[in-house]
């Protein structure tokens, strides 16, 4: 599993987190809500040290990052965090690993 962050990405989220120096990221599988790889679950962002890190990206001291346990909800998918000047927020694009 691969993670990509699109610059613009990467600024929202220091602007929406307060980021100041080094920093981890973690996108992780929660219950409920509209995942469109997983019924049932959704993808959650937070703020959060790392245990055991799955698959990661590091950009601008900030490593953005998956723990194992969470890899299932990926199930061969690779991630990219883009954000949207239209919406004013970033985006979630799932695509198949390898492609």
């Amino acid at each position: 599993m691969n993670i990509v962050i699109t610059k613009p990405a990467v600024q929202w989220f220091k602007d929406e987190f307060e980021i100041e120096g080094e920093q981890y990221i973690r996108f992780f599988a929660r219950y409920g809500g509209c995942g469109s790889i997983q019924s049932g679950f959704s993808l959650g962002i937070s703020l959060d040290i790392p245990k055991e890190i799955g698959a990661k990206e590091e950009i601008d001291n900030i490593t953005f990052y998956v723990e194992k346990e969470d890899l299932w909800y990926f199930k061969g998918y690779d991630i990219k965090v883009k954000y949207s000047r239209k919406h004013g927020e970033i985006e979630f694009v799932y695509d198949e690993a390898g492609e």
